[in-house]
């Protein structure tokens, strides 16, 4: 009945957000079928009903996601346990539940295809909404206020460091310089301020632009930090983490902390000549979507997946 179940939802899940690399994932993720998985980026629960078909009536599934609009897709299934938070306090709400350690984490970063569909929420270009990007509705800071407010020199490193915009000195300057009579408010405003400062491709430099306010915004670069540090002590030995990032930057952090332990990748040894690090790779070092998959979903073309289990 379970199964069923879950196959009837997949028409309305698709419409909120396609998964990549499905298969992939699911079958580098799961190493014991009666065992403890967490997917830490619900979302349309795409990656969730794949797992809860593959595991037995014996394993269990812990789902994150601190959106509130994932409610409508949630699974109702009795090995499912739904948890409405962001995905960097895992560790205390396994503590919760009795959990000591978990057989595999799945992290999907990044927007889904529903942020950048609801042209409401303001994560899209083509958005004509307010300049909002929260992926968590109850928090206070949004997009408006962090280029209405933040220091020039807050908005360089914003901009340099998570959208690696060329221009980041020229356009923090220029937001500085007019917000105080044209404070932004919408995206189609903010879009018609930036037309003036443009290097290279058009779309390309927005989405940069959007990237790394969004970033600053839902604190995506700290929050992943926090993710890898759990999952290491979360993880039973053997156990596997999944991630599938989307942009350079993501896929930095998660490379150099497998590798070594740490965000700058810096290999440290113990007496014996040992790596000292938590996980080790899984080869090979990155899974892409095939070309029939990008064909059929054009955001796939970013995203890279990497695999690590735990020493």
């Amino acid at each position: 009945m379970r199964y069923s179940a879950i196959l009837l939802t997949m028409t309305k899940e698709l419409e909120y957000h396609v998964p990549v690399l499905l298969e992939e994932s699911i079958s580098a993720l799961l190493s014991d079928k009666d065992g403890v998985y967490i997917d830490v980026t619900y979302g349309g629960g795409g990656h969730s009903k794949r797992i809860l078909q593959r595991i037995t009536a014996k394993g269990r599934l812990f789902g994150f996601d601190q959106d509130g609009a994932v409610f409508q897709n949630l699974i109702k299934n009795d090995n499912f346990e739904f948890v409405h938070s962001n995905f960097e306090h895992i560790h205390r709400y396994m503590d919760y539940f009795g959990i000591n350690h978990v057989d595999g984490i799945l992290a999907d970063l990044g927007v889904s295809s529903h942020h950048l569909d609801d042209l409401k929420r303001g994560f899209s270009i083509k958005s004509q909404s307010d300049l909002d990007m929260r992926m968590n509705t109850s928090d206070d800071l949004t997009a408006q206020k962090i280029l209405n407010t933040y220091l020039e020199k807050d908005l360089v490193m914003m901009f340099s460091q998570y959208g690696e915009v060329r221009n980041s000195k020229t356009l923090a300057k220029a937001i500085v310089n007019i917000r105080d009579s044209r404070p932004f408010s919408s995206v189609n405003g903010f879009m018609n301020f930036l037309g003036s400062y443009v290097i290279g491709d058009w779309h390309k430099y927005h989405v940069q632009v959007f990237q790394a306010i969004r970033i600053e915004l839902n604190r995506e670069m700290e929050v992943l930090k926090s993710l890898l540090v759990n999952a290491a002590k979360v993880l039973r030995p053997k156990g596997r983490l999944v991630v599938l990032s989307y942009h350079s930057i993501e896929d930095r952090l998660v490379k150099n902390f497998i590798k070594a332990g740490n965000f700058e990748g810096k290999v440290e040894q113990d007496n014996y000549g040992k790596v000292i690090r938590p996980m080790k790779e899984v080869k090979p070092k990155i899974v892409l979507p095939s070309d029939e998959e990008i064909k059929k979903n054009s955001r796939a073309a970013s995203a890279k997946m990497r695999v690590a289990e735990k020493i």
